[in-house]
């Protein structure tokens, strides 16, 4: 079947400017033809969920065998356009799959049943809670064991078998239990099409005798899905953009600030589109670092209050005015709520609602449209800027160390910097580590 890869939304960007795909939503695929008949052998769920993978862009899957997923794992093996990725444990693969569909846009991972997916359950929360699609399969129970009053290994020792199923309604926005081949193509492209869709994990368990039995719905190559991209209230998005204009031009000195929810709202060109446009001051928050380009002409660094890049808090809550694309303000991002700033002065923007001060709100915007729209009625206002150039004072060079002096951390983030390229990543775990790396200099093309 000839078949070309498009996007629901916009394309990936062509340059390195954009460090991780903000922009690049899920894949989808386009046909060129019309679903070929399969041979009636090979008509399984099975094959069926291994060729949805590869048209939603997925290329890797990630596993850990187990005697409940053993069958399901060798249908995507025989995928010739799927590369089963081994991992040592479920988390791994859970985590592998996060950072996949972080790069990729989409990613998946197979697990066993129960403590499979109990094992891989804080990777899934995680993706969850960075609004990730990430597809979370599981091998099942035999479908002739429901209802039977069985107790199976892998399990906690009752005859109920929903404990697994209790603990990722949570954290997933669809689940599809799969032990009756009537439904199994419905529910397998449900929680797919709402995984892209939600941009959120979903949690998909398979019985484990039914993916290799043939079935007619399955006798057809998957029709390509057709997922309507959200749009914009026109009229709210107008209203919006005036009343954003007006209160951010008659500002002295205005900034921007880029937070997380820029990834899920692919919204990450609009923002520098916005930052090119105005001449704004533009930083970031902690957990939006790697989303915004740190080589930007106008980027003063991470503000986090009394802990951000030097020069770059007082920059911020100095402002008359600042923009907060896609902010999230917890304890940790707002240093146990101690930031410096005001409501009456913020243009709060989330992926589809906008909040000017502390008077009008707009929903059903996407920040996209917004941002966009923004920044063709700004006018070109550098003065934090100008601010931030006259008082910043380029940090030192960390004193040599003694032959035996212990390893100082400064000393040791200097040897990290100098490691940086645009072939590398930097992986930073919450806490010590966190602190340290958002004083890295990402160069253009480093995640």
């Amino acid at each position: 079947m000839d078949t070309k890869i498009g996007s629901l939304d916009t394309c990936r960007p062509t340059s390195n400017d954009m460090i991780n795909p903000t922009n690049g939503a899920v894949a989808a695929i386009q046909s060129s033809v019309s679903p070929t008949m399969i041979n009636a052998s090979e008509s399984t769920l099975g094959r069926h969920l291994a060729r949805r993978l590869v048209q939603i862009g997925v290329t890797d899957v990630f596993s850990v065998p187990g005697d409940f997923n053993l069958t399901l794992l060798d249908h995507l093996i025989a995928e010739p356009e799927l590369n089963l990725v081994g991992c040592c444990n479920e988390l791994n693969a859970g985590y592998a799959a996060d950072g996949y569909a972080r790069s990729r846009g989409v990613g998946a991972c197979v697990v066993t049943f129960t403590v499979g997916g109990l094992s891989v359950l804080n990777a899934i929360a995680g993706a969850y809670s960075e609004n990730l699609p990430v597809i979370c399969i599981v091998g099942g129970p035999n479908s002739n064991d429901y209802g039977t009053n069985r107790i199976l290994h892998h399990t906690i020792g009752l005859p109920d078998f929903s404990q697994e199923l209790a603990c990722f309604q949570t954290v997933t926005c669809f689940q599809a239990v799969v032990n009756n081949l009537e439904d199994a193509h419905e529910l397998i492209d449900t929680a797919i099409s709402t995984a892209l869709k939600e941009s959120k994990p979903v949690y998909i368990s398979i019985s484990c005798n039914l993916s290799a039995i043939p079935h007619p719905t399955f006798s057809r190559e998957p029709v390509p899905f057709s997922l309507t991209p959200k749009l914009s209230n026109k009229l709210g998005l107008e209203a919006a953009v005036e009343a954003a204009a007006e209160f951010l031009n008659k500002a002295v000195k205005p900034v921007l600030v880029g937070g997380p929810k820029l990834r899920p709202a692919h919204a990450g060109e609009a923002f520098v589109e916005l930052a090119d446009a105005s001449g704004y001051a533009l930083a970031i928050m902690p957990s939006a670092k790697g989303l915004v380009p740190e080589h930007h002409p106008h980027f003063i660094g991470t503000y986090w209050g009394a802990v951000s890049t030097a020069f770059c808090a007082e920059i911020v809550e100095s402002a008359d005015a600042y923009l907060f694309a896609g902010p999230i303000f917890n304890d940790y991002s707002s240093v146990g709520y101690s930031l410096l700033l005001k409501k009456e002065k913020a243009i709060i923007v989330q992926p589809d609602r906008v909040v000017i001060a502390n008077g009008p709100a707009f929903g059903c915007i996407l920040m996209k449209d917004f941002l966009s729209a923004l920044a063709k009625r700004l006018k070109c206002n550098t003065t934090a800027y100008d601010n931030y150039h006259r008082i910043f004072v380029p940090e030192g060079q960390p004193l040599r160390g003694a032959p035996k002096e212990p390893l100082r951390v400064n000393v040791l983030f200097q040897h990290i910097q100098k490691m940086l390229s645009s072939e590398t990543a930097v992986i930073a775990e919450t806490g010590d580590s966190w602190f340290n790396c958002q004083k890295l200099k990402l160069p253009r093309g480093c995640g």
